[in-house]
């Protein structure tokens, strides 16, 4: 058989464009020859005939299988219909607007740890996967949520911003008022009525679980060593001006009522909105994303890995939640935190010399100069007895105690207290805050070692008179009439021994709790971690106290204190 002559040059054949992309044969019109290519001869010499109608021999599938040479394997892919992406939908198809819907899982759901993609680290545009609650970041076809769906076969996310549900890969919003529940856990909202009913009505909830708890006193999650930010955000969640603040304004800048605020404040009132959920779907709340901020303001001080002091923790956050409300560094009352706690305090210094009887070092002399200054303050710093080093003769007051008002005697204007060379007196002035905190110094440390003073403050929880530690102002208040002040929120401190296997090393980690009065119903909450717990009014000054928070109590219109007791004018 004589071989077939080339249908064209080599030449041109090198400096061809390469051969188009294959595509799949099948529903392929019917192939047609170019008029511009010779017919091939066929083995005897003569042309071959064209296919007509469909129809064409042997010898020219043959040749057409020559042609195609080893491309046929590849074909053998290309027959393999390819998968199309999922259409993306604006609205559910009539008849499936509950599509998926029954897959959520309200049980994995946890809206308090930091909105963050759990791939990326995002916190731009993040969505919650309502089927195994985790974060992910966009719904676009090519996102991480988009991915998550066709991997995991979950369909249902919610955008931790907008609250918006929406069902991927199709894409379209889910408008189902069964959904509200979820919305409202992941950003509790609340009226004006509802807020003033709080201190009112007793109010008991129910866990999806049907477990009960009371709204505003569940347990917080001690992550590894974050009790001391528990116990500080419990005790100001129960002051009423402050907490009403936090769950009525709007610090997302979304509302026509929003305000600007830093991240801080933000994640405080989310906090605080949570806290008193009457909705929630679990009896306790975690911190994380609040103490996430916390560690990146202060630069690592405080973290939710290294216990820290309450009190040091609680004058940090003070201040940076008024300069977050956009308050000023200089003028007074110009955010919510100082026109709660903020008071004055008149100071009077004088330098020691050596005219100073060895006997009585802290008399003020006459001779030398006072100088007298007014400040202000967040909070009170008590000065507790030296502990006695041995115990007395009859083997008693192993523990020895003090009452509140011994060590407030601070603040009479006549005892004077050392502090470097200079000796010092204090006195409150008028008007006095609506809330006075209260800092029991139990703590000191030196180059060598740290000491805890265990003595024991002795209290009532009502009836707390502090006009001997006001300087008198007819103006502001008639003389001789009592201030009183009730006790909101008291911190208490618990020392647990370390244990290294069997042997006792003696040494000694620190714990706290929080008293909390529930207003409702008149009686005192302990709250410690995840535990939850009523306490006896008499039983509050049982342990080492460390930080209380006094509320005043209003005057009535004919001039007296309401609720003020006869017999009880001091603590």
């Amino acid at each position: 058989m004589s071989k077939r002559p080339a249908s064209e040059a080599l030449d041109d054949a090198l400096n061809a464009d390469s051969p188009a992309s294959k595509k799949s044969r099948f529903d392929e019109p019917e192939r047609t020859l170019d008029a511009s290519r010779p017919p091939q001869q066929n083995g005897d010499g003569d042309a071959a005939t064209p296919r007509e109608n469909g129809t064409n021999g042997h010898k020219e599938e043959d040749e057409e299988d020559q042609r195609r040479g080893s491309d046929a394997d590849d074909d053998d892919d290309d027959d393999i219909p390819e998968e199309k992406a999922p259409i993306r939908q604006s609205a559910p198809t009539a008849g499936y607007d509950d599509l998926y819907l029954d897959t959520i899982d309200r049980g994995a759901l946890d809206f308090d740890f930091e909105k963050l993609c759990s791939i990326s680290l995002s916190n731009i545009n993040v969505y919650a996967c309502l089927v195994c609650g985790k974060y992910f970041q966009g719904r676009g076809p090519k996102s991480h949520a988009y991915f998550h769906a066709l991997e995991e076969n979950h369909h249902v996310f919610i955008n931790m911003a907008t609250q918006k549900v929406f069902v991927l890969p199709e894409g379209y919003e889910v408008k189902s008022s069964s959904l509200d529940d979820i919305k409202y856990v992941s950003d509790p909202r609340y009226t004006r009525q509802e807020v003033a009913d709080i201190d009112r009505c007793p109010r008991t909830s129910l866990t999806i679980h049907g477990r009960d708890y009371v709204p505003g006193f569940v347990g917080m999650n001690n992550i590894k060593e974050n009790d001391y930010l528990n116990v500080v955000v419990q005790a100001l969640s129960h002051v009423p001006p402050l907490r009403n603040f936090f769950l009525l304004e709007d610090f997302g800048g979304t509302g026509t009522t929003s305000k600007a605020a830093s991240e801080l404040v933000k994640r405080t009132s989310i906090l605080f909105r949570k806290i008193w959920n009457p909705r929630a779907f679990k009896a306790h709340v975690s911190p994380h994303e609040l103490l996430q901020e916390i560690s990146l303001r202060s630069n690592k001080r405080f973290t939710l890995t290294q216990q820290s002091d309450p009190v040091e923790f609680l004058s940090w956050f003070l201040n940076n939640v008024h300069l977050g409300l956009g308050g000023s560094k200089t003028k007074a009352g110009s955010s919510m935190v100082q026109r709660v706690f903020q008071g004055k305090l008149k100071v009077e210094s004088q330098a020691i010399t050596a005219k100073a009887d060895v006997g009585d070092r802290l008399r003020f002399e006459e001779a030398a100069e006072v100088k007298i200054d007014v400040s202000r303050f967040l909070l009170l710093t008590l000065d507790l007895p030296p502990a006695p080093l041995f115990q007395d003769e009859e083997q008693r007051n192993i523990i020895p105690q003090v009452s509140l008002a011994a060590i407030l005697a601070k603040y009479d204007g006549r005892s004077a207290q050392e502090h470097l060379a200079h000796r010092r007196r204090y006195r409150l002035l008028h008007p006095l805050p609506p809330y006075l905190i209260m800092h029991i110094k139990r703590f000191s440390q030196n180059k060598f070692v740290a000491e805890r003073n265990p003595t024991i403050v002795t209290f009532d929880a009502r009836d707390l008179d502090v006009s001997p530690y006001v300087e008198p102002d007819p103006a502001a208040h008639p003389p001789g009439e009592p201030i009183l002040y009730d006790l909101v929120a008291n911190v208490v401190h618990e020392a647990v021994r370390l244990r290294e296997d069997v042997a006792d090393t003696g040494e000694e980690r620190k714990t706290w709790k929080v008293q909390l009065l529930d207003k409702a119903r008149g009686e005192w909450v302990v709250s410690q971690d995840l535990f939850v717990d009523k306490i006896q009014r008499e039983l509050l000054c049982m342990g080492e106290s460390y930080l209380q928070i006094w509320e005043r109590r209003r005057e009535q219109p004919g001039g007296g204190s309401g609720g003020a007791r006869k017999g009880k004018g001091k603590a």
